[in-house]
């Protein structure tokens, strides 16, 4: 009798993991919108979306929880908000690496509180250092003028930095500068820094709003769908692939390595495999391999060979770890230091076929840097643009401790603490990497205790 398999939902929910999603508020809204008079339409707190896309997963909660189902919060206008406008000072910061997209979530905050009659806009300068007043490291004012055409570039123009930062300083910088609301763009460290600020902020009996706008361009944080930069990357990256697959093609029994961001989820190299169908062997955190053995690394390059005459790498960069030697390093966000998988997978395939009877040629590109730093694509930009509205009016509702976030196409709030409790990763028993494996026709499992050896 054949065994069927529990949807991936269900086991995930095995864990044992009771959902709350419920946002945490500074208090009741009071005052009414100003988009009343603009026959806007608005979003009500008890509209939610559930969490839940298949029926199966339902059914495993209810038997483990009972009710009530989880479901996220709607993003939206609220009719009633918190905070007076025209005495609102707001502050935003952007923490961590590079991403496209950063300016387009600045500018749509800054112009989004200039709808509701916001006019004291900050940008806290490089990260939260920033708001560390030894680092003597000023404001920027922000306005419709001075962000009109920032999204056309990439980068951040309020900069930013990596590291944690003194809480209790930064504040009392928020109260000394009257800063009502802070809008905290970046990934799980910045996040994180921004849940460690709300904790001091209820120490102190403030009433300043913290609402983040989740940025990784490895679209690796949980309980989202997707962040903004991953989009703009995968396009970037399948240009490479392009690139890389042209080289490859030009030589007899071609090697092209192509290392792609991902240090701890593989989803760019994934995604840029199944947007290009050019990629041959996909290698990320999530799936080992090993390098030698009927199904290893260098076989799985030679049956490429032997059957189109070139063969195109592409590899996440925290793929493949235990294969080098550990740094013993953190960089300036407390993360280990990893070795670089792209060299190293150069080196040892350049030894091994050495003194191979195929004698290929071996390109290696990575392109991480210039992808990280580009401007937003269209859709990328669109989706910016959406969560930066989101953030404010969150913000503007008295609503805390939250990070706008994007569920079955719908925009959503997301306790903060959800976010960063664990990495999105691949499944490698996913629909998602299947599909993968069947672009590439790898070996679903690269490891020596596996005798499969599928077609090319």
């Amino acid at each position: 009798m054949t065994q069927v398999k529990r949807p991936l939902v269900v086991k995930q929910l095995a864990r044992g993991q009771k959902l709350d999603f419920s946002i945490e508020t500074l208090g009741e809204p009071k005052y009414d919108s100003p988009f009343l008079t603009q026959g806007r339409n608005f979003v009500s707190d008890q509209s939610e979306i559930s969490y839940f896309h298949m029926l199966d997963g339902m059914e495993a909660y209810r038997n483990e929880f009972g009710e009530p189902l989880p479901a996220f919060e709607l993003a939206g206008p609220r009719e009633k908000i918190f905070f007076n406008p025209s005495e609102t000072t707001a502050a935003i910061v952007t923490c961590g690496g590079l991403c496209p997209g950063l300016n387009n979530v600045i500018r749509a905050i800054t112009f989004t509180l200039n709808l509701y009659g916001v006019n004291n806009v900050l940008g806290i300068n490089y990260g939260y250092a920033g708001l560390i007043p030894g680092n003597r490291l000023n404001f920027t004012v922000l306005n419709g003028y001075s962000v009109s055409k920032i999204h056309t570039q990439g980068g951040t123009v309020i900069g930013s930095s990596r590291g944690p930062q003194n809480v209790r300083e930064m504040v009392e910088t928020l109260k000394r500068n009257n800063i009502d609301m802070l809008f905290t763009i970046g990934g799980d460290g910045t996040q994180k820094g921004a849940m460690s600020i709300v904790d001091e902020i209820k120490r102190q009996g403030l009433e300043i709003s913290v609402v983040g706008v989740p940025k990784t361009i490895d679209n690796d944080l949980n309980f989202l769908e997707k962040t903004f930069g991953f989009e703009t990357a995968v396009e970037a990256a399948r240009e490479s692939v392009n690139r890389i697959h042209a080289e490859a093609l030009s030589c007899i029994n071609g090697i092209g390595i192509l290392k792609l961001m991902g240090r701890d989820s593989g989803y760019i190299a994934a995604q840029a495999t199944l947007a290009s169908t050019d990629i041959n062997i996909c290698l990320v955190p999530e799936i080992d391999f090993d390098l030698d053995g009927k199904n290893g690394l260098y076989e799985t390059i030679i049956r490429r060979l032997n059957y189109k005459g070139h063969c195109v790498i592409a590899v996440a960069e925290g793929a493949g770890q235990r294969h080098l030697p550990l740094t013993g390093e953190k960089d300036a966000s407390g993360n280990a230091k990893y070795g670089d998988i792209g060299k190293f997978l150069h080196q040892q395939i350049s030894k091994f076929f050495s003194d191979h009877a195929l004698k290929p040629t071996i390109k290696y590109v990575d392109p991480s840097y210039l992808i990280r730093s580009l401007p937003a694509s269209a859709n990328d930009a669109v989706f910016c643009l959406r969560l930066g509205q989101a953030a404010v009016h969150a913000a503007m509702a008295g609503k805390t401790a939250m990070v706008t976030g994007y569920w079955s196409r719908i925009f959503t709030h997301v306790p903060m603490s959800y976010t960063v409790s664990a990495r999105k990763r691949i499944h490698p028993e996913s629909l998602f990497w299947q599909s993968v494996l069947e672009v590439t026709r790898q070996p679903k499992d690269m490891t020596s205790h596996d005798a499969e050896t599928p077609m090319p």
